[in-house]
């Protein structure tokens, strides 16, 4: 049978023209029921989290890990894995003169980041969006190029109009992607940080799109009617010297004179 996941890949992949396969994540209280995933992948080595979220987005595998599998607490925090938000990581101070100039800098860092809460899951799980393998999964997520985001946006908007806020936590961003969708169950837009670009794979000019997938389906029927509309990605440049009346009366057709 096919995974109604695998008719929401293939959708963003097409109207996106992404470079990466659209993947999923999935908390457990149990570590079990994550070992029970068909055809799950467990770590040999210590990674960080962007790199297994990697693994999922660049290779098409399905990974569980526990909180021993994680290089330390900054990556456990944010999907609230093991009892990572203790006193020493709350106050900042390994980012001390790496990240930030004062212990005060740190912890505002710290105290600004967007997190699951410790304790109450013990695993967690990634794999590409289309295998269904994390049905249903908490948070469905991708990388496209800004002009790709904005236009999935755009799709977000059609019907339903929302405005959008997003916050920018620095280093870490993760918190501001799958750390903020997880936690607060709303669409997460991220630049991604250091760590992702350099462990994770990022391309220098990816972004990170973190959300319920129960959106998914709302931002591609809005990004199919903008398409009837002729508002497609990749977006066609029109010239920064020509008379523009043409252009703009495709859509706007008092424009034209």
């Amino acid at each position: 049978m096919r995974s109604p996941y695998q008719d929401l890949a293939s959708s963003l992949e097409r109207l996106l023209r992404l470079r990466s396969v659209p993947f999923a994540m999935k908390l457990f209280r149990e570590r079990a029921g994550m070992e029970a995933i068909p055809r799950i992948r467990r770590p040999s080595a210590i990674h960080t989290l962007d790199q297994i979220v990697a693994q999922a987005a660049r290779l098409g595998w399905t990974i569980g890990i526990t909180a021993e599998d994680l290089v330390g607490a900054q990556c456990r925090a944010v999907v609230g894995l093991g009892r990572a938000k203790d006193p020493a990581w709350r106050s900042g101070r390994h980012l001390v003169g790496v990240w930030y100039e004062s212990g005060e800098d740190a912890e505002a860092h710290q105290g600004a980041m967007h997190t699951v809460e410790d304790g109450v899951y013990e695993a967690l799980a990634v794999a590409p969006l289309a295998s269904g393998r994390l049905d249903p999964p908490d948070i469905a997520l991708f990388y496209a190029t800004p002009g790709a985001m904005i236009y999935f946006i755009n799709g977000l908007q059609w019907s339903g109009y929302k405005r959008f806020d997003w916050s920018i936590v620095g280093e870490s961003a993760c918190a501001d992607s799958w750390g903020r969708a997880l936690k607060t169950r709303q669409p997460s837009l991220s630049i991604p940080c250091f760590a992702e670009r350099r462990y994770g794979g990022v391309l220098d000019d990816e972004m990170l799109m973190a959300l319920p997938p129960e959106y998914l389906g709302k931002a591609i029927a809005g990004m199919e009617a903008l398409s009837k509309n002729g508002l497609r990605y990749p977006i066609p440049q029109y010239g920064i010297q020509q008379d523009v009346r043409a252009g703009m009366a495709a859509s706007y057709p008092d424009r034209a004179r």
